[in-house]
């Protein structure tokens, strides 16, 4: 786990502006929870949910081999920064009728930080 954050710290340094706004080290804390569900590697396959690599930037739904719900996959829009801070805050809200079972993270600071790292993964 301290190789991911100090690799997370090194990336975010590297990852210039859209990353600045968080801290991708605790991002890549708070991503733990999310690791029971999704995977995060470049090449891993999906778990429960799809792999995260390369999320941001990607259309909604379109990740290689994972089952979406229908309004998952007509979503119509690619994750941005702003788009990932609405889902992680309320998945029902931001994609009413989705499958992921998760409540949402309250917490703002968390979520920018998990944004910072998932903006790392590229």
């Amino acid at each position: 786990m301290r190789k991911l954050m100090v690799l997370a710290a090194a990336v975010a340094m590297l990852a210039g502006p859209a990353a600045a706004a968080g801290n991708a080290a605790g991002g890549a804390q708070v991503f733990a929870r999310c690791a029971i569900c999704h995977s995060s590697a470049k090449g891993e396959g999906n778990k429960i949910g799809p792999n995260l690599f390369g999320v941001v930037g990607r259309k909604a739904g379109t990740a290689p081999g994972f089952s979406y719900s229908a309004a998952m996959k007509s979503a119509g829009f690619a994750w941005s920064n702003d788009r990932l801070d609405a889902y992680i805050k309320s998945p029902a809200l931001a994609v009413p009728g989705n499958k992921m079972p998760f409540a949402g993270l309250p917490s703002a600071g968390q979520r920018t930080d998990l944004i910072a790292y998932l903006d790392t993964l590229k």
